[in-house]
Order: C-alpha cells, then sequence, then structure tokens
C-alpha cells in the first residue's frame, strides 16, 4: 500500500498519463471502454472526453466487439485491474485483433502499474484523485475538469 508521500510523488506521473489518455480519446475514430456506468462517471469525473462504451450493456462480448469494429478506429481497453477485468481485455484483444483498427491495452497497464495496492477497480479512480489532489493541497478540479455526460 502506498504512503500518503508515495501518492503525491505517483500524482504528477498520473497527471501526464492521464492527460495523454483525454487526448487519445479525443481522437476521430476512438472509443474507450470501461466495465459498468459507475466506471464511466468516474472517467468522466476525471474529465475523459471521447465516446465511453460499456462492455456490461446488455449485449455479449463478441456483439460488442462487432460494434467497436465498424468503422475501423482505436479502441481503448480500461476495464479494472482485477481478474474479471484483465479477460475482459484479453478476450477483448482477441476478438479485436483480426480487423483493421487497433486495440490499446497501454493505458490500461500503466495505470495499473501507477495504482498497483491502492485501486482494482475503475470506478475508484476519481475518488483516488480527488483524494489525493487534496492532499496536495489542491480541489481536483484545480488538475482536471469534468467531462460532460
Amino acid at each position: 500500500m502506498r504512503t500518503p508521500r508515495d501518492r503525491r510523488e505517483a500524482w504528477p506521473e498520473f497527471l501526464e498519463l492521464w492527460e495523454e489518455l483525454c487526448v487519445a480519446s479525443a481522437r476521430p475514430g476512438a472509443t474507450v471502454v470501461v466495465e459498468g456506468e459507475r466506471d464511466r462517471s468516474s472517467v468522466r469525473q476525471l474529465g475523459l472526453p471521447g465516446p465511453v462504451v460499456l462492455v456490461h450493456h446488455g449485449r455479449t462480448l463478441s456483439q460488442l466487439a462487432q460494434e467497436l469494429g465498424s468503422p475501423p478506429g482505436t479502441v481503448i481497453v480500461l476495464t479494472d485491474w482485477d481478474l474479471e477485468g484483465g479477460h475482459l481485455a484479453q478476450r477483448l484483444r482477441e476478438l479485436l485483433a483480426p480487423g483493421p483498427g487497433h486495440v490499446d491495452l497501454e493505458f490500461r497497464r500503466k495505470l495499473g502499474k501507477l495504482l498497483h495496492g491502492e485501486l482494482a477497480h475503475v470506478e475508484g479512480l476519481a475518488g483516488w484523485a480527488r483524494r489525493t489532489a487534496e492532499r496536495i493541497g489542491a480541489p481536483l478540479e484545480h488538475f482536471v475538469r469534468p467531462a460532460p455526460g
């Protein structure tokens, strides 16, 4: 588990990585995939601007992959850092790999490494960021602006 000091030291790296993710998600044809509605709410609170699609939304993973692959673009997989999230990420990669689009698992991997031991679920990102910003002495809104919807 990280100490508050470690968390403060990770904060600049988190902000840089999050900014890269925001830029990538805003590119034409990019879509971010999260597991559920609370995950989408969390990334929106952190200002993620691009389209965010839910894995768990009344369709099979194969159907989701078909939707994501047409038209081809970049699919940024941001599933949880637990066993189920890992399985979902790998399965999406397998289903989308034969297509002309690009599957990006790097943001998930880098965030998981950065947050290791502190978070297992994407839905906790906004709360983690808010607590960390407050420990540094500024509100979260000083660093990020919530995205609409």
